[in-house]
Order: structure tokens, then sequence, then C-alpha cells
């Protein structure tokens, strides 16, 4: 992925098995667990490479709302860039075990999203 490219995203629910239903009957996307990150279930959207995300359990394994991740070459550059922009940072540089680090912010219009920054060394 490139930097500014939407990596992932996830989807609050209630009960796993129905949110995971709709989504797999109305869209066809393939569902998986990960055993290390309990009440999430990954999605693929079949041929699209490397789009998909997530199915958690609100306000347990994701927030409450719909959370868009996306892809920047440095958490450490563009974090204090989101204040001086408009923005502000909510959850500071998180690492994700064997995945890269994460953060998450408001943009300039109060809108959630988070920053995803695939580097093992952590950017």
């Amino acid at each position: 992925m490139a930097h500014g490219q939407i990596s992932h995203i996830e989807f609050p629910a209630d009960d796993l098995k129905r949110a995971g239903r709709f989504y797999s009957e109305l869209f066809g996307w393939e569902l998986g667990e990960m055993p290390q990150f309990p009440d999430y279930l990954l999605f693929s959207m079949g041929t699209i490479e490397r789009a998909g995300g997530a199915i958690g359990k609100r306000g347990a394994s994701v927030g409450d709302k719909l959370r868009i991740y996306i892809e920047v070459d440095s958490i450490d550059d563009v974090l204090p860039r989101v204040p001086e922009l408009g923005g502000s940072v909510l959850t500071g540089k998180t690492a994700i075990p064997g995945q890269g680090w994460y953060a998450v912010l408001h943009d300039s219009e109060g809108s959630e999203i988070a920053l995803y920054d695939a580097q093992s060394s952590g950017g």
C-alpha cells in the first residue's frame, strides 16, 4: 500500500455472527477469525487485493463508530501535523503486535479516522 491509501475498515457490531452473516450474504465477503484478537472477524472482498477490514465487538475489540484506517509512511511524521491542520489526536502511536502501528484522530471536521503504519520498525 502507499501513503494515503485506505488500508482497513472496522465495523462495530453488537452481535458478530449476525453482522458477519449480513456482510457475507449481502456482499459475498469472506470472514475469518483471528485467535490473537478475540471478538474480531477479518473480512476480505474477494478479488480486490488487500481490500478488507474487520467486524469487531462494539466497545471491546473495536470502537463505537465505523473506523477507516489510512496508510502512512510514518506515523511519527504525520501525527504532529494533525493539530496544525485543525484535527486532534485521540490515541497516540500504538503497537499492533506483529503488524505495525496505528493512531486514532479526529479530522478537521470531527470525523474519527485512524492512521496505519505497517513498517515493523515502527515508522
